[in-house]
């Protein structure tokens, strides 16, 4: 299976407030210090699981740890 975003492409992310995060969307997030692009698998309050387009699933975040989401991804 693909990822959603290959290396190299360019994204453009826009912020955005959390309650209209959906699952299925993603969103650039903070992650032990790094920041990453991860798809939005589940929603279950105000935490956030999130996962890759490969079946992985990293684990929960909160709000403040999500900047925008991607709305744009170029060839």
């Amino acid at each position: 299976m693909k990822g959603r975003i290959e290396s190299g492409q360019l994204c453009t992310v826009i912020p955005i407030d959390v309650s209209e995060i959906q699952v299925n969307d993603i969103v650039l997030c903070k992650v032990h210090g790094n920041e990453y692009l991860h798809l939005v698998k589940a929603i279950s309050g105000s935490r956030f699981q999130i996962g890759n387009n490969r079946g992985r699933i990293n684990g929960w975040i909160g709000p403040n740890a999500i900047y925008g989401k991607c709305v744009r991804i170029e060839n």
